[in-house]
């Protein structure tokens, strides 16, 4: 699969996801099915800003690094679109609970941060 084919199929997934996102932000009301409002809220979320990091991600790779092998640019920007993903919706859920403050968000940062240093030192190996 050609790494536009790729893009185009994350590109159309995340506006799905971003649709999504908005018909459960107007049409469900969190105090009637907390369970459900609150999980299709996290679970569009998700995958919205996982597809849009990706994109948004790889283009930025290959405008930084405009010789290299396109795959490459396609996992690791997707690896990343997770991340900051996860980031963003860890500081949501941590602002819903009432504990986000500055150095709970920090923590979530470096924890992912951590993560992902993982990933760069294998992948060096």
């Amino acid at each position: 699969m050609t790494h536009n084919r790729y893009l185009s199929f994350v590109g159309i997934a995340g506006l799905v996801s971003w649709i999504a996102w908005f018909i459960v932000l107007n049409k469900l009301d969190p105090f009637e099915s907390t369970a459900l409002a609150l999980i299709l809220f996290f679970l569009s979320l998700f995958f919205a800003l996982g597809c849009t990091f990706t994109v948004i991600g790889f283009y930025f790779r290959m405008w930084l690094n405009k010789n290299e092998i396109y795959s490459n640019h396609i996992a690791i920007a997707f690896r990343q679109g997770i991340e900051l993903s996860v980031i963003a919706l860890g500081c949501i859920m941590f602002l819903i609970l009432g504990v986000l403050n500055w150095w709970s968000g920090v923590l979530l940062i470096l924890s992912v941060s951590i993560v992902e240093l993982y990933f760069v030192a294998r992948e060096e190996q």
